[in-house]
């Protein structure tokens, strides 16, 4: 799973989140630090609102809360998700000894990106992409 620090680089980075089944995502509160929640149509559902959008937290587990606003989550994207995100500039996952590698190819460039976590190696070649279009 991607780590909290660079969920929040990406977030700061320009990364827009739109919550679908199955994402995973943390809230921007001290209290609930080592929660990790899924949205889920049957606990956890996106809904919008005029004045915006929130998670809404239909479940017993999360009986103490009742909605928070989307700005107050933070995403926690997979793997799989920051790959497609790369979409054709990724070339490459590589595993060493002791970091993986993500190699991509933009505008004539080749960049690789190393990281021990594979989906963190992802997401530094994600934040050099919305870097390139911001």
């Amino acid at each position: 799973m991607i780590s909290t620090e660079m969920a929040a680089m990406l977030r700061a980075a320009g990364l827009v989140w739109r919550p679908a089944s199955g994402d995973r995502f943390q809230l921007d509160e001290p209290e609930f630090d080592a929660d990790v929640f899924t949205v889920s149509e049957m606990t956890v559902e996106p809904r919008e609102y005029p004045t915006g959008r929130i998670l809404a937290f239909n479940g017993t587990t999360e009986w103490a809360l009742d909605a928070v606003a989307i700005e107050d989550a933070l995403w926690l994207p997979h793997e799989a998700q920051l790959r497609e995100m790369l979409r054709g500039t990724f070339r490459c996952l590589r595993r060493l000894p002791d970091t993986h590698q993500v190699e991509m190819h933009v505008a004539g460039e080749e960049f690789v990106f190393e990281h021990p976590e594979p989906a963190d190696a992802y997401a530094l070649a994600v934040q050099e992409l919305l870097r390139r279009v911001a």
